[in-house]
């Protein structure tokens, strides 16, 4: 995108010395996501220090017609975020928790801020703001709602779009939409946020969020082994039986997932060794550690005496819980040890976890009989991260000959037992077009609609998660 010396004498004047970038080193960098697996073209990064700085900027891209794309963290994974042309609108300088409210149990804070700040904000009022991932440190709170962020919590708190009461919004003319009330109860016509939250920064530039906090609870995990993905989702319901909604996290982790983390973590270890295929990481949470422990205690008996575990060891110590967790959240970045690893981001009902496994399993060997299939996550919302991958010394190399039709197996088998092709990751470029083959033309027609009302010119993020041609 070519633009004029009359907007950039614009851009630069608004943001100030410290709000703007054209160094190729920093357009580089945005136009990079944190994994490399994508690389766009930005000819301007724009770095606003507030609102009203963003609002005067989305104004004058609008009066030149220029295409924006918003940027979070940049830990995206779905081609969202990167931009291809468009100038990029970082909001990595608008970090401040405005306001924490204990008693109303919610916070204020800006949609640069990384994730880890709003947990320590809420900490410090004694509170707790759930939402938990292995990108906390780096992924902003606008990201994180303009992807429905998922996480390890979802079982009991829900997605990212469950946990925010307000937004602050610059809608595409540049106006701001201020919706950060903190109210529980505001029934007065069409719900805003909610069209913000997953848009993926196509309908406005998330500035800001109120965000709900719980009170602080104490939590239970254990490491448990089973013998089928069957019984893994027994297990689950019969756990929900003993702990109802006190299910925190219900992880699925497979036995050469363990062995892949070790092999690239010497210092990891196998909490409880065993030659069983599955492990679960269960986590139960309540007011009092006592109380969880022994809720724990009960549903694994219960487990033991209906054969849906094996073997299972309860964490005595955080430090032992967090050893736990290092070996899940050490799952997606150790598959770099493969040569070839094809990830995916799909759901299905937990009820069919066990057939689209087995299913989709066979499937991928008739193609590639060497493939080995990592696939672990959020067994209690049904939301698996598959991947289909190949060592680096396989001899033909089939899975990188074959990555389409893998993924198309893999999307094929999720929609064929009732799920989706997109579960927390997003949209993006990546599964665009996709969706639009396979979700319903009312719904597509509707979000189009949506889009063209809000930005009839279609300058922000265009084209992701629809295409208005």
């Amino acid at each position: 995108m070519d633009l004029s010396t009359e907007f950039l004498n614009a851009a630069k004047a608004l943001l100030g010395d410290k709000g703007w970038r054209m160094d190729a080193e920093s357009l580089e960098e945005a136009a990079t996501p944190w994994r490399g697996t994508y690389r766009g073209e930005t000819p301007f990064l724009a770095l606003p220090a507030s609102t009203q700085e963003v609002s005067a900027l989305v104004k004058l891209c609008a009066e030149h017609a220029i295409a924006i794309t918003p940027q979070g963290g940049n830990t995206g994974l779905v081609d969202a975020g990167t931009p291809h042309g468009e100038i990029t609108l970082s909001m990595r300088r608008m970090q401040s928790v405005r306001a924490v409210d204990a008693i109303n149990n919610s916070l204020v804070i800006d949609a640069g801020a990384p994730l880890v700040a709003a947990q320590e904000a809420a900490d410090k009022a004694n509170r707790l703001f759930p939402l938990s991932l292995g990108s906390e440190g780096t992924a902003t709170i606008g990201g994180l709602i303009s992807t429905n962020a998922g996480g390890v919590a979802v079982l009991r708190y829900g997605m990212m779009r469950d946990l925010i009461l307000g937004l602050e919004v610059v809608l595409p003319n540049g106006e701001v939409w201020d919706g950060l009330s903190g109210l529980r109860k505001n029934n007065t016509g069409y719900d805003l946020k909610h069209i913000f939250a997953g848009a993926e920064g196509t309908l406005g530039v998330i500035t800001a969020a109120t965000l709900k906090l719980f009170p602080k609870v104490a939590r239970s995990a254990a490491w448990i082994s089973c013998k089928s993905a069957e019984d893994v989702v027994a297990l689950l319901a019969l756990t929900r039986d003993h702990a109802g909604d006190t299910v925190t996290s219900f992880e699925i982790i497979p036995a050469n997932a363990i062995e892949m983390v070790r092999s690239e973590m010497p210092d990891v270890r196998d909490p409880n060794p065993s030659d069983l295929p599955w492990r679960v990481l269960c986590e139960i949470s309540m007011a009092r550690e006592t109380h969880a422990r022994e809720v724990m205690e009960t549903a694994l008996q219960a487990a033991f005496e209906a054969g849906l575990a094996e073997d299972a060891l309860i964490a005595e110590t955080l430090s032992q819980a967090q050893s736990f967790w290092t070996i899940r959240e050490s799952i997606p970045l150790s598959k770099r040890a493969y040569g070839t690893a094809i990830n995916h981001d799909v759901a299905v009902p937990v009820s069919q976890i066990p057939a689209f496994l087995d299913a989709t399993k066979s499937a991928i060997l008739d193609i590639s009989p060497s493939a080995e299939i990592i696939a672990f996550g959020h067994v209690g919302d049904g939301n698996l991260h598959y991947s289909a991958c190949e060592p680096k010394d396989a001899a033909a190399q089939v899975l990188s000959n074959h990555a389409a039709e893998i993924t198309d197996i893999v999307h094929a088998q999720a929609m064929a037992y009732g799920g989706s092709i997109s579960a927390e990751h997003g949209v993006g470029r990546l599964k665009r077009d996709e969706l639009e083959a396979i979700r319903p033309p009312a719904a597509t027609a509707t979000m189009k609609a949506i889009k063209q009302a809000l930005d009839p010119d279609g300058i922000m993020n265009p084209n992701r998660v629809v295409r208005v041609d």
